[in-house]
């Protein structure tokens, strides 16, 4: 694999995250036919990376597409989305596809997604190689968003982390797990953690959602996730992390009360959905103590920040709510 993508922290910067210079990595534009390019998931693949790229077309249909690159910032994206093939059943109506994750367990790449099958829940499919990709049953009935596996069995089962909704943009939204033993009947699900009170981390109020996959790391699972705040403005969304137990994910250790970063520039400012920053994907490199966290800025883009492993941790544990 090559080494993660990075870039130093700037000078006089004293911020746990920091912004790529030459963000955002992939624009709007970036294959002919789409509208948009954000809220994409990215992992190591061969001696590169292989993605899979939420792109919303120009008539702002929503599907998702692979890419590739050899260094995690200039990408190459398929100008046809994924076709997917029967996996462990013959149901695999979608009428759209976004928001997807993707994570290396055991034998095979394992992606969700936000799946539109009456309604918005979570598809499941695999892949070998990023070119032919398997459709699995959906995890959840509808309404869910946010589906998240974590990279390796917990207690013997599959884990997931996701977002219960309803059918439209809600004013609400806890993070659950569930469990299942074979990535196709899940169970077992359990309350992670909820909209903090307004008085006390009011970024994070009005609902939180998973983001990259959790890494595993010696203080517990970190969990980069998004919070929201409903404004004047309308929905504001930013980035923060949390510390969950590393055999009891459903236990929070710590949470940030301040956010780990906001919108701020331009391009989370403006776009098709302005004031967000979404975080899909993380690369991390524990013996460099380096963390690439790539995120949708504004549901327009795609762009990356970065930030020291043990800086993260260590910001989550001394400003924990």
């Amino acid at each position: 694999m090559s080494s993660i993508p990075w870039q130093d922290r700037p000078e006089n910067s004293k911020d746990v995250m920091w912004r790529y210079s030459e963000n955002p990595i992939i624009n709007r534009y970036a294959i002919p036919s789409s509208n948009s390019i954000f809220n994409s998931a990215v992992v190591p693949f061969g001696d590169g990376y292989a993605g899979v790229f939420r792109c919303d077309n120009k008539a702002v249909q929503m599907n998702i597409f692979a890419g590739f690159s050899k260094n995690g910032i200039d990408w190459e994206i398929n100008h046809e989305p994924i076709v997917m093939q029967s996996g462990n059943t013959d149901m695999i109506e979608s009428a759209y596809k976004y928001d997807p994750r993707v994570v290396w367990i055991e034998d095979r790449y394992w992606i969700t997604w936000c799946n539109g099958y009456n309604g918005p829940t979570i598809g499941i499919g695999y892949t070998f190689d990023f070119k032919e990709f398997f459709q699995c049953e959906n995890a959840f009935l509808p309404f869910n968003r946010n589906g998240v596996l974590f990279p390796q069995k917990i207690n013997g089962k599959y884990a997931m982390l996701s977002r219960p909704s309803d059918n439209g943009h809600t004013p609400f939204g806890d993070i659950w797990i569930s469990y299942s033993p074979d990535m196709k009947y899940w169970g077992e699900h359990r309350l992670v953690m909820k909209p903090s009170p307004f008085e006390q981390s009011a970024w994070q109020c009005t609902k939180v959602g998973a983001g990259p996959i959790p890494i595993l790391t010696n203080e517990g699972w970190l969990m980069i996730y998004h919070g929201v705040i409903n404004t004047c403005n309308g929905f504001r969304y930013a980035m923060g992390s949390a510390l969950l137990d590393i055999d009891s994910p459903d236990k929070v250790k710590y949470r940030t009360q301040p956010y780990l970063l906001g919108p701020a520039e331009i391009y989370e400012m403006v776009g098709d959905v302005p004031n967000v920053v979404f975080p899909c994907a993380a690369l991390h490199d524990t013996e460099e103590d380096k963390l690439a966290v790539y995120y949708g800025a504004a549901d327009t883009a795609v762009a990356i920040a970065f930030g020291k492993l043990s800086e993260v941790i260590q910001f989550t544990k001394d400003n924990s709510l």
